[in-house]
């Protein structure tokens, strides 16, 4: 019996994923076993591609730096600068769906106050003699 080409194909494709599923999962040691072999660990410190701001980048007194601002014009220009549009042209807006209404909460009346005598009995009572 001939094998369609469409079976043919989707037969070799399935093949293809078994054989590269197989070679992913590799078997994994025993936890329990205290000599198994596992992968060496390595350890990369957060800091190795870190770069100083070396000579050229010192930083500034405070007076230098307030001795810079009022050079340039002070907090206004900075104030300025803050209103300007950026040099980026913004994303094309998303539009934002309506909000759905959500119900109301339910308003719970408080329990009436039950009705009591005017001294509770175990209330404490002075007998004038």
């Amino acid at each position: 019996m001939l094998i369609s080409i469409k079976n043919a194909s989707a037969l070799s494709a399935a093949l293809l994923i078994c054989t590269s599923v197989a070679a992913q999962t590799a078997a994994r040691p025993d936890p329990l076993n205290a000599n198994a072999v596992v992968p060496r660990l390595t350890y990369q410190s957060s800091f190795a591609n870190y770069r100083s701001l070396g000579d050229d980048a010192k930083p500034l007194s405070w007076r230098e730096a307030n001795e810079a601002a009022a050079r340039i014009g002070g907090w206004r220009v900075y104030a300025r600068e803050a209103q300007e549009p950026s040099p980026d042209p913004a994303p094309a807006s998303v539009p934002v769906p309506a909000p759905v209404p959500q119900p109301a909460p339910a308003v719970i009346a408080p329990p009436a106050p039950a009705a009591s005598s005017a001294t509770p009995s175990n209330a404490h009572q002075h007998h004038k003699p």
